[in-house]
């Protein structure tokens, strides 16, 4: 069984209702832990719930961040 667990997250809001979250994970397992990024697509219901649509989760590896940061600001 897989537990997740949330260690820093920021959400970004656009549209009507809608955001981006970018999270820093934890996932832990019997055999260990591991932490990634999360970066997931969402909407706010009209009763203030939030729904997740779609997400990207890759390691949280200094390099892999930067180059994802780099690509951003290059396009």
């Amino acid at each position: 069984m897989v537990e997740f667990e949330t260690l820093n997250s920021k959400e970004i809001k656009f549209g009507n209702n809608k955001f981006l979250e970018v999270a820093r994970k934890k996932a832990k397992t019997p055999e260990g832990e591991n932490e990634f990024i999360s970066i997931s697509k969402g909407f706010i219901t009209p009763t203030g719930q939030k729904r997740f649509k779609n997400a990207l989760g890759f390691p949280a590896e200094d390099e892999i961040k930067n180059n994802l940061i780099e690509a951003l600001q290059s396009i």
